[in-house]
């Protein structure tokens, strides 16, 4: 029997294994969320919301175990988990109190008596997960997926299996019916039955580019509908009359945070000529003392990657940097011990064409680039194959605002780092992916936006 080994990354302990399920066992659980579907699209909103806000209740109330859970198997550090599982709970009642609104009939005048778009539910979403928010990437997609009348299917992260089984227990808690929400614990090359299975009517992704080109492939080939959510390598810019002690807080923090394994986190920053070496100078202050150690202790402020090749990749592209001439300031070596641990790193000076500028750094590695002027950064931060966030550190928001707007990005951000809120779209353009989540936007992906006309 094959199994998803489940390794401790503080300590390359083995802590659990998961039964893989077969084609078979997978394929007949999808017939039972279709066949959920089919009764649970005929339920009221209200219906809906009462169980969404149970679900939110549950994610309160189990948030210790579930947030050590996820630290045990991916190395997030404690106080992180915990607000993961808290924005969960945001989003469960988000859409709870406003999905009625989000889809109700929009009213068409033409020379109809009557005619209108009206948005339904279309079945069972298959949604291949990744491991580096074990619990929110999920619910990001089920929570607007299942309001919206729809069923949902998971195939998570191997290395977070024990999330992906609480999570299915989460929503059997709150009163959802068998099927409304199922974890498929199967293979990677499991998924493209899955896809082309008929009860399967589309599938959303977040993850890596080269994942999101399979998985969208598939799906194409069979007249599918898709949203990718994937890679970035996000650009920000630090303007000549930015507070630096605020921009390298913004920076340190948004570099290291979820261990530096966060898709939309800031990892090119473009600092003007001006204050390029003071910029470097206190960034790499900040970012030699923060404390890198156990994810269970309170004070650490960035744990271990998720894997051990995650680990080795990332050096790799550290080194491959510095050969083509980027200039390492601060970490770049790997520690002893057998945790997953690599320590914060900033390569300067680099120029297009080099890997750490135009590859994302899926880690504690921050790129630092120097731009002549204005003009010049923002050609730098849009000459990349990504277009997931973007920032501008300014003390000045009318120019900030000018310059989000030149961004090529789904999302530009002035003072702030870049963050996925449920009142505003998340996505991508180029090869980050795209369609949107959350917000109306999200919602409406999944949905049948159908127009009635009566005469």
């Amino acid at each position: 029997m094959d199994y998803a080994e489940i390794i401790d990354p503080a300590t390359g302990e083995k802590v659990a294994q998961y039964a893989r399920i077969s084609d078979e066992t997978a394929l007949e659980k999808v017939r039972q969320a279709n066949s959920a579907f089919k009764l649970w699209k005929e339920n009221s909103y209200e219906e809906r919301a009462a169980m969404m806000h149970k679900l939110a209740e549950v994610m309160e109330e189990k948030k210790e175990d579930y947030a050590q859970l996820a630290t045990l198997e991916m190395g997030k550090t404690i106080g992180q988990a915990r607000k993961e599982l808290e924005k969960c709970a945001l989003i469960c009642r988000y859409y709870a109190d406003n999905t009625k609104k989000l889809l109700a009939n929009e009213k068409v005048e033409t020379e109809a008596a009557k005619s209108y778009v009206t948005f339904q539910s279309i079945g069972v979403i298959l949604a291949v997960m990744p491991w580096n928010f074990p619990f929110y990437q999920v619910i990001r997609f089920a929570v607007p997926a299942i309001m919206a009348g729809n069923t949902g299917v998971l195939k998570h992260a191997s290395n977070v299996q024990g999330c992906a089984g609480a999570l299915e227990n989460a929503f059997t808690q709150a009163g959802f019916p068998k099927g409304i929400f199922t974890n498929l614990n199967i293979g990677s090359k499991q998924v493209k039955k899955i896809i082309e299975d008929e009860n399967i009517v589309a599938v959303t992704l977040t993850g890596s580019d080269p994942a999101g080109r399979s998985v969208a492939s598939i799906a194409g080939q069979n007249l599918k509908k898709t949203v990718m959510e994937l890679g970035g390598s996000d650009a920000y810019i630090i303007l000549d009359d930015a507070d630096l002690e605020r921009a390298t807080d913004l920076a340190t923090y948004g570099r290291l945070q979820n261990n530096g394994q966060t898709c939309i986190a800031a990892k090119r920053f473009i600092v003007l000529d001006a204050i390029y070496d003071d910029f470097l100078d206190r960034f790499s202050e900040k970012m030699k003392k923060a404390k890198m150690g156990k994810p269970t202790d309170e004070d650490t402020y960035y744990g271990p990657m998720a894997r051990h090749d995650l680990r080795d990749e990332i050096h790799e592209q550290v080194q491959k940097t510095i050969s083509q001439g980027g200039r390492l300031v601060l970490g770049g070596n790997i520690p002893e011990g057998n945790g997953a641990y690599y320590p914060a790193t900033i390569l300067a000076d680099l120029k297009p064409g080099m890997e750490a500028f135009d590859v994302e750094l899926f880690g504690p590695v921050a790129s630092v680039i120097k731009a002549k002027d204005e003009a010049h950064a923002i050609e730098l931060a849009n000459n990349s194959q990504y277009g997931l966030g973007s920032g501008v550190i300014t003390g000045n928001t009318e120019r900030g605002e000018k310059v989000a707007l030149q961004l090529e990005a789904g999302s530009s951000f002035v003072n702030k780092l870049v963050v996925s809120d449920p009142r505003l779209p998340f996505g991508g353009i180029k090869n980050s992916g795209y369609g949107r989540e959350l917000s109306g936007y999200g919602i409406r992906e999944f949905v049948n936006t159908k127009s009635v006309w009566i005469d």
